[in-house]
């Protein structure tokens, strides 16, 4: 048994989708759409780099290291692999990634439906919070019949509905795509890079990725050749998915600029809605983009209560799952637009770290070479952890005497060729040790 049938990998490939879309997939398209203005296509070229090609590349990695996140990231060390792990699951856990997916579900299931001086009161958010991730605990107890079921019927629905609103925006645009605001004006292909760190998708690669793998094996994949020949197949169809969705949304986005600026995707996308199909159509929509938000919100609860209730002993999955909950519940509150400005800092210094991981772990031949990912993370991190530093609008004047010749810093790249600088001493490194070992042997 090691072949799975197409429709097997196809219905994987939808819950991988299922996964991924939610919260961010659904507003950051809109959000660069309305800021690229006629810079859409460069932008967005550069965005589904990081939010569709480099997920894509991750949930490989993790099929190719058995579905093993910490196994995967202790190969720099033992302890920077419980470090690193347990960051990404706070990160996309109850730190950004399940606040946010009840911040979306509000924003674009609730708001349009609240008047102004009830929303301003603060108290519908923490009900539809509370609410939120009560149903996000319960079905976190047992999530694997959700998941098969949204893979399967949400997902299909939620893209003829995007599909719908494409249709519908080219036999009767809003507006025709808007002008340029300066974030996008230069190198707007790099500030679409940047933007794709936003999605978190990258991060929910390595978590999701173990998901997929379970799944496959689930339904027969046992050796290693399947596994990630299924992974890979699975994940194109995730991919695929993902970046007709993004298209469609930040082309929305582009042309919305005459229903006004918006703060966030989410006002962007549900104006668009109600311009086009009125309120029973961001009625519909409303239903679908929470179902699909709760949806990822449990495979974050899920992913993340697994791992740290696993991690420290003594520490029961349901005791994990409604700590995780109650904690995501309390960012929630902070509103959408709060917790993307927060999170901004945090990705832009750890999501490099990831992509460089992901990377290394790409290619076997480096798998026993430590001294290759000790020196490329260390590289990256030099300058990603600044990075994160002056997003954070700390005064870091002394960086762009120290790292402002590095090719792409301006463009917050500046860690590629520290990585790949630190990849080759390592490499260097690893060749020296090996010969003075060989050295040793024969004289003995």
């Amino acid at each position: 048994m090691g072949n799975l049938k197409s429709k097997d990998t196809i219905s994987i490939g939808l819950m991988l989708l299922a996964l991924f879309f939610g919260a961010g997939n659904m507003i950051f398209p809109p959000a660069l759409g309305q800021a690229a203005g006629s810079n859409l296509w460069s932008a967005m070229t550069g965005f589904i780099v990081t939010a569709v090609g480099l997920p894509l590349l991750g949930v490989i990695a993790i099929a190719l290291t058995g579905g093993n996140l910490q196994k995967m990231a202790q190969k720099v060390h033992p302890w920077f692999g419980i470090a690193f792990t347990v960051a990404v699951y706070i990160v996309i856990g109850p730190l950004f990634g399940a606040p946010r997916t009840a911040s979306v579900a509000f924003e674009m299931g609730a708001l349009p439906f609240i008047s102004e001086s009830l929303h301003s009161a603060g108290w519908p958010l923490l009900v539809y919070s509370l609410i939120f991730f009560t149903i996000t605990y319960y079905l976190s107890l047992n999530p694997s019949k959700l998941v098969d079921r949204i893979g399967k019927i949400l997902t299909p629905l939620l893209l003829v509905i995007i599909a719908t609103l494409l249709v519908k925006s080219i036999l009767n645009p809003v507006g025709g795509l808007g002008s340029v605001t300066e974030a996008y004006q230069e190198n707007p292909f790099f500030k679409g890079f940047m933007d794709g760190y936003l999605t978190m998708d990258t991060l929910g690669a390595l978590v999701f990725g173990i998901v997929a793998i379970r799944a496959i094996r689930e339904r027969g994949a046992k050796d290693e050749k399947s596994l990630i020949s299924v992974t890979v197949k699975a994940g194109l169809v995730a991919a695929i998915g993902l970046t007709l969705v993004y298209l469609t949304l930040s082309y929305l986005g582009a042309t919305s600029q005459s229903l006004g600026m918006s703060e966030n995707g989410g006002q962007i996308l549900t104006s668009v809605v109600l311009e086009l199909f009125g309120t029973p159509g961001a009625l519909l929509l409303g239903i679908a983009v929470t179902l699909a938000c709760l949806t990822t919100s449990v495979g974050l609860v899920t992913s993340s209560s697994l791992y740290f209730s696993g991690l420290i002993p003594g520490l029961s999955y349901k005791k994990t799952a409604a700590a995780l909950c109650i904690a995501a519940m309390a960012v929630a509150n902070m509103g959408l637009t709060q917790i993307i400005a927060v999170s901004v800092p945090v990705l832009t210094a750890l999501y490099p770290l990831a992509i460089v991981l992901i990377l290394l772990n790409l290619f076997p031949m480096l798998q026993e070479m430590r001294e290759v990912y000790v020196f490329a993370l260390i590289g990256t991190a030099l300058v990603s952890i600044v990075d994160g530093l002056k997003a954070l609008q700390l005064s870091v004047s002394w960086a762009e005497s120290l790292y402002g010749w590095l090719p792409l810093y301006s463009e917050g790249i500046g860690w590629l060729l520290p990585a790949i600088l630190g990849a080759l001493f390592g490499y260097g490194l690893y060749r020296l040790k090996s010969y003075n070992a060989l050295t040793r042997r024969e004289s003995m």
